[in-house]
C-alpha cells in the first residue's frame, strides 16, 4: 500500500508546483480532478496535450496518478441534466486514458437538484435507481471504448449509501468495468460508529473482491471530518480488513486543510509500515 491525496487538498492549479508540493508532503499516490489543471472537473472541452501534460508533471514529481475524477450527479432527477452532463464526463474519460490513468471514479448521484452529495427522500424509488443504472449503462460503454475502469463510492447521501447497495448494483451490472471506491468513513454515521469494526468486516467481505481504490477519510464522533487518524474512524481496523481481502494499493486521504497534509502522510505512511 501507498498513502494517496486528493489533489483538490492543494490551492495550486498548475501541475508542476501542484505535484512538487504533494511529493515534498510525503505522498506518493494523487486521485486528480481536472479542476486542478484550471479546468472545469467536467470539461466542455479538453485542450490538446493536457493529459500528456498532467501525466509528464507527476511522472517528474515521482508520483502515482491512480485515479481520475468524473463525478456528476447520475441520479439527477432532470433527464437533461444528466445528458449534458455526459458531454464533460465523455472528456474526463478521454483525458484519463491521456493521462494514462485506469479508474475513473463516480458520484452514484441523489434525487436533490441542487447538490449531488445530500440525501433526498427519493434516493431510494425505482425512478432513482432506474436513473443510476441508465447513467452507468452510459458510463460502462465508455470504459469499454476507452479501455477503462469505473469506481462507485458508497456514500451516505447517494443512491449507493452502503455497502449492500453496493453489491446490488455491482452484481446487476455484471461488469469486470465497474468497481468500488471505499471509505469506512462513508459507512460509519455518528449513531454506528459503536459498532464500526462488524459494518466494515461485512463491507470488506461484500466488496472485497471489487475493490479499486480505498480512501482513508476520518470523522470525528458527530460526522465533522478531521484529519485522518484524528477521529473515530479505526483506520488501522478497517486497513487491516482491505489488506486481509487482498488491497495492496493507495490510500487516499482527503476532506482536510492543505496544512494538515504533512501529518496524513506521515500517519498513513506508519499504518502502512504496520501492516507489513
Amino acid at each position: 500500500m501507498t498513502p494517496g491525496v486528493f489533489a483538490r487538498t492543494y490551492a495550486a492549479k498548475h501541475p508542476g508546483e501542484l505535484f512538487a508540493r504533494i511529493r515534498a508532503d510525503g505522498f506518493s499516490a494523487v486521485q486528480f480532478n481536472l479542476s486542478c489543471a484550471g479546468l472545469a472537473a467536467l470539461p466542455d472541452v479538453l485542450p490538446d496535450g493536457i493529459g500528456e501534460c498532467i501525466a509528464n508533471g507527476a511522472r517528474e514529481a515521482g508520483l502515482t496518478l491512480c485515479a481520475l475524477s468524473g463525478t456528476y450527479n447520475m441520479a439527477h432527477p432532470d433527464e437533461a441534466q444528466r445528458k449534458r452532463d455526459r458531454k464533460g464526463f465523455e472528456n474526463v474519460m478521454r483525458a484519463a486514458r491521456e493521462m494514462d490513468v485506469s479508474l475513473v471514479t463516480l458520484c452514484t448521484g441523489s434525487r436533490d437538484a441542487t447538490n449531488m452529495w445530500r440525501a433526498h427522500a427519493d434516493n431510494s424509488t425505482e425512478a432513482a435507481w432506474s436513473a443510476l443504472r441508465g447513467e452507468l449503462d452510459f458510463a460502462l460503454s465508455l470504459a469499454e471504448a476507452f479501455n477503462l475502469v469505473l469506481g462507485i463510492e458508497p456514500e451516505p447521501g447517494n443512491v449507493i449509501a452502503d455497502a449492500k447497495l453496493a453489491r446490488k448494483v455491482l452484481d446487476e451490472a455484471g461488469s469486470k468495468r465497474l468497481g468500488i471506491v471505499l471509505d469506512a468513513a462513508n459507512l460509519l454515521p455518528p449513531e454506528v460508529q459503536a459498532v464500526q469494526a462488524r459494518i466494515v468486516a461485512e463491507a470488506a467481505e461484500l466488496l472485497g473482491g471489487d475493490l479499486f481504490l480505498v480512501h482513508a477519510k476520518d470523522i470525528d464522533s458527530v460526522g465533522v471530518v478531521v484529519p485522518a487518524g484524528k477521529g473515530a474512524v479505526d483506520l488501522p481496523f478497517f486497513i487491516g480488513c482491505m489488506k486481509s481481502v487482498g488491497y495492496d494499493g493507495p490510500l487516499v486521504g482527503h476532506n482536510f486543510a492543505e496544512a494538515d497534509a504533512p501529518g496524513v502522510a506521515s500517519y498513513l505512511s506508519a499504518l502502512i509500515r504496520n501492516m507489513t
